[in-house]
């Protein structure tokens, strides 16, 4: 059953998360779950062991996984201002609005901080950063977004990473949007905290977000958060001394149906079998919104699969919100554009859809398009 058949769901979300659920990860939450119950607080220490699994193979046990209430980027907010000390200083790595958003928390909080920005379509120049971090021995920490969903670009985590790893400090990457779909080792790659959301590639709904943690990093992180509800060391802390409780309600809906998407990415093969899927998805995508005349924003040498840019027409009959509402009336909900340097709309590949998903898309595309231009 496609997720445009289930009842009430009249349309696919292509868009970065909230994204297009199972049937079987909506059916598990008509159960109600108490937060005390011993059952429902293992089902949060395995999603725990879970998570460290995925993100590392070779060092599992160098590291710890924290679910903490709130979108993905409440746990960014967490990270930052738990992991950075009073004396501490984080460089920022910025391509885009989400690298933007941890300046802001960082200036919110007081927590000293540096960005080093590139354009929206280009890399965090890695010479840059080497510089930056041998000129200035106060930063101890440095921050990247990985998939940066503003544009779709896939962020050099291996380079940055080994520059990282090179100059002792310690490395926050915000994940969302590519955890769970794109492989990767952060204990090789000498990550100390990845962060990411239940309603991004793992494909679970809304309603928390996570961290895997070197643990010895964590570990001394113990009274330095700025805020109460968002100390990622306490809400570890508990979950750890209380087989998996969480400090304040959790969302226990949200946290069953994630544990049910954990058992569909293992039954679809993992991270690899996820990632080739949303590859063909985006190949299939690319090519048929060219062969209609789009352009994509960004170069193939850095697109994620995760969400593509298109540029907008140039035609003066075309209008964003008539083509949204066309292919929202046709089965599908896409996203505007978010870059400041051109007029996009995008388009994500990630969740319950398939090459065959997108094939239908941009057949709707083409329909809308000739509906749209001719302002009906």
């Amino acid at each position: 059953m496609s997720a445009r058949e289930l009842p009430g769901n009249p349309y696919v979300l292509l868009t970065p998360g909230p994204l297009s659920t199972t049937a079987t990860v909506k059916e598990v939450m008509l159960r109600d779950w108490c937060t005390w119950d011993a059952e429902y607080n293992e089902i949060v220490q395995d999603i725990r062991r879970r998570l460290v699994e995925i993100a590392t193979v070779g060092f599992p046990e160098s590291y710890t996984g924290v679910l903490m209430q709130g979108s993905g980027t409440f746990c960014v907010e967490a990270v930052l201002g738990t992991a950075v000390p009073a004396d501490g200083k984080v460089l920022i790595l910025a391509n885009g609005a989400y690298g933007e958003r941890m300046a802001q928390i960082a200036q919110r909080l007081r927590i000293a901080h540096t960005v080093a920005r590139s354009v929206e379509t280009a890399w965090p120049d890695p010479e840059q950063l080497r510089t930056m971090l041998s000129a200035d021995p106060s930063i101890t920490h440095v921050a990247l977004v990985h998939c940066e969903t503003t544009t779709g670009i896939l962020n050099p985590l291996d380079d940055i990473a080994a520059i990282v790893r090179q100059s002792g400090r310690c490395f926050i990457v915000d994940a969302m949007s590519s955890f769970g779909g794109i492989p990767m080792d952060i204990g090789e790659l000498g990550v100390d905290f990845l962060v990411s959301s239940a309603n991004k590639c793992i494909q679970g709904v809304p309603g928390f977000g996570f961290v895997v943690a070197r643990r010895k990093t964590l570990e001394a992180c113990e009274g330095r958060a700025r805020s109460l509800s968002l100390d990622l060391y306490d809400q570890w802390r508990t979950m750890e001394k209380e087989n998996g409780k969480w400090r304040y309600t959790s969302p226990t809906h949200v946290v069953r149906a994630f544990a049910q998407a954990l058992l569909e990415l293992d039954n679809e093969g993992g991270v690899a079998a996820r990632n080739a899927r949303y590859r063909a998805n985006h190949f299939v995508l690319v090519q048929g919104m060219s062969q209609l005349g789009f352009q994509s924003l960004l170069d193939e040498s850095l697109q994620s699969p995760i969400i593509t840019s298109f540029l907008e027409p140039e035609d003066p009959g075309y209008s964003f919100p008539a083509f949204y509402a066309g292919l929202k009336s046709r089965g599908f909900v896409i996203y505007p554009g978010k870059v400041s340097l051109a007029r996009t709309f995008r388009i994500g590949t990630i969740g319950d859809v398939t090459p065959a998903t997108m094939r239908s898309l941009v057949d709707a595309v083409k329909d809308c398009m000739s509906w749209t231009l001719a302002g009906k």
